[in-house]
């Protein structure tokens, strides 16, 4: 999958089946910040799924659109990235990391 960063590099990453968008970004060596973990108590791994790959993931649940009203800057194409499970149909998988999820 590649992660897009805010100053427009873009850090491809080896996802396995079954890791949330979170775990394969702290695989990759980004310090997005997670605060609750993943377990969906909180927006601060919000992520912004490309256009042309969000139709592919599964809804998001009731529960996960609340959080997501809670993140800054939410976006059509908004997702948790601790509620979006990799498999082999998102292979190629582009994903906008917002500046304020960064710890860097």
């Amino acid at each position: 999958m590649i992660f897009l960063l805010p100053g427009g590099e873009r850090r491809r990453v080896e996802a396995e089946n079954g890791q949330s968008l979170l775990e394969a970004a702290y695989r990759g060596g980004l310090a997005v910040e997670g605060a609750c973990g993943g377990s969906m108590a909180c927006a601060t791994c919000h992520m912004i799924v490309a256009e042309a790959w969000f139709d592919r993931l599964e809804p998001p649940s009731e529960e996960e659109e609340e959080m997501l009203d809670l993140a800054e800057g939410p976006t059509p194409t908004s997702r948790l990235g601790c509620q979006v499970r990799m498999s082999p149909e998102l292979d190629g998988l582009v994903v906008r990391i917002p500046p304020q999820v960064l710890l860097e």
